[in-house]
């Protein structure tokens, strides 16, 4: 039986989804899905205050990047003594979890040599389905057992296109950070589009990007979502009422107007390159065409910030 570690979230859920999640033994302190997770040895902890406001946290994270730190620190004489088979890591985002290369180094220097790590790479909806491919790979499942697992998921996001291609796409702004405002990539853009929208910022496969409210004044989405890296709906719905309240200017654009501006738990969803994922998806087509869908995701996974 092989021993493995996750040291990010999405690896977690990955692992478990495939159905090993006995053999995991470390993992990230964000790692909180699912839920009975706690027997499990955390094995990182942040370098910044997680508590600050997104202003804060950004300042935070600029400056350790400057230097050329992870974010993160690892327990590695813990980790020694787990002494993994397999583990499980990024290197799509220097900011969601331990740097790719200090991973390496941990691994190269201090566990054993024919310890396997396996990295995820995500940019786009079939990177995250080759990312869980990989995954079952390295833990040695086989292709057949692979391919009826994943196949629910595609079925889920097949059936979701389908009912919108006939719609008229609106117009969508996702904001993946409020303070600076970036606006979601990767993923996100493909998702938004399946779902029955035009993402007026986001690039399929490119990585998210800093945007200026000027911007967002110009093209003036009919729907605004916010769905912050890490940040629950509370969380996100208290920044996004001092952003409102501090700057006036957002009451001229057409989603606030219109009462269409959503808050999104971006912490559970949408930033785990996962199988959640599918939920994800499922919560941008209730957001967007809600005569559409109802996948009862509606307070837990998302709310309507005016109401």
């Amino acid at each position: 039986m092989k021993k493995i570690v996750t040291l990010i979230p999405s690896a977690t859920e990955i692992v478990t989804f495939l159905g090993k999640k006995e053999l995991i033994v470390g993992r990230s302190h964000e790692c909180d899905y699912p839920k009975d997770l706690n027997n499990i040895k955390k094995l990182t902890s942040p370098k910044i205050n997680v508590d600050g406001t997104s202003g804060e946290i950004h300042k935070e994270i600029t400056e350790i990047l400057e230097n050329t730190l992870s974010v993160y620190k690892v327990d590695v004489s813990e980790l020694k003594k787990l002494n993994p088979d397999v583990v499980v890591t990024q290197a799509h985002c220097e900011v969601c979890a331990v740097s790719f290369p200090e991973v390496e180094e941990i691994v190269t220097n201090h566990l054993n040599k024919d310890t396997k790590i396996i990295s995820l790479q995500p940019n786009t909806l079939d990177d995250v389905f080759d990312d869980i491919k990989r995954v079952a790979k390295g833990l040695q499942i086989d292709e057949i057992t692979t391919k009826n697992l994943i196949k629910p998921l595609d079925e889920r996001l097949k059936n979701i296109k389908i009912k919108t291609l006939s719609q008229k796409k609106r117009t969508i702004a996702c904001i993946e950070w409020i303070d600076p405002l970036m606006a979601a990539g990767n993923w996100i853009p493909e998702m938004v589009k399946i779902s029955g929208g035009e993402d007026i910022f986001g690039k399929s496969g490119k990585d998210s990007h800093w945007i200026k409210f000027d911007e967002i004044k110009k093209y003036n989405p009919e729907i605004i979502i916010f769905l912050p890296c890490g940040y629950d709906i509370e969380k996100t719905k208290n920044e996004v009422e001092n952003l409102l309240n501090q700057q006036n200017k957002w009451s001229m654009l057409k989603a606030f107007k219109n009462k269409e501006i959503y808050i999104c738990d971006g912490n559970q969803f949408f930033n785990r390159p996962g199988p959640r994922l599918l939920e994800s998806l499922e919560i941008f087509a209730e957001i967007i065409h809600p005569e559409l869908f109802n996948f009862n995701h509606k307070q837990d996974g998302w709310i309507n910030f005016f109401k």
